[in-house]
């Protein structure tokens, strides 16, 4: 059941999106996410500075947290995942809980989408990337709470239709 209103919100999301025109997050194409791989090679191959090699790492996950690519999304919040805990300054701190907050985003798990941009927020309150993102998902949590709501309605209306038709047929 969860996976089908999963399914009808993605649905009903792209056509919002194909009607409205607007998409909140911006989106990577392999080009960009293959170029960012590049920069990320080349940084090792060069035995470039920490600070480079980071600066290299953090584009390509935010490349990856917004590709179309469901795999791509993945792979970069376990990136941000795993850089995460030595993450000392909390610029960076407040980059990697946003991008790890879209990449919960893209992927469906609103709730820890949520928490991570009320952690970034903490940072820094005034951070509009993270107040635009953190309205996007209470906007979304409540139209699958909406659409939850009218497919349980429509599923009690099938149950008791079948009951009712099965009821007639034994008269």
């Amino acid at each position: 059941m969860a996976k089908l209103e999963a399914k009808l919100g993605m649905i009903v999301d792209k056509v919002g999106q194909f009607f409205s025109g607007k998409d909140l997050l911006p989106s990577c194409d392999s080009d960009i996410i293959a170029g960012c791989e590049r920069e990320v090679a080349e940084a090792e191959k060069q035995s470039s500075s920490d600070d480079s090699m980071q600066e290299s790492l953090l584009r390509l996950s935010w490349a990856l947290v917004h590709s179309k690519q469901p795999q791509d999304v993945q792979r970069g919040i376990a990136m941000l995942q795993s850089s995460l805990p030595s993450t000392i300054d909390p610029l960076q701190q407040r980059e990697k809980l946003y991008l790890l907050a879209v990449g919960y985003y893209r992927s469906g798990d609103y709730s820890r989408s949520r928490d991570l941009v009320e952690k970034c927020l903490e940072i820094a309150p005034d951070w509009r990337q993270a107040t635009t993102l953190k309205t996007a998902i209470e906007e979304r949590i409540t139209k699958d709470g909406v659409i939850g709501l009218g497919i349980a309605a429509t599923a009690v209306g099938l149950i008791a239709g079948g009951i009712a038709a099965a009821v007639s047929r034994k008269k």
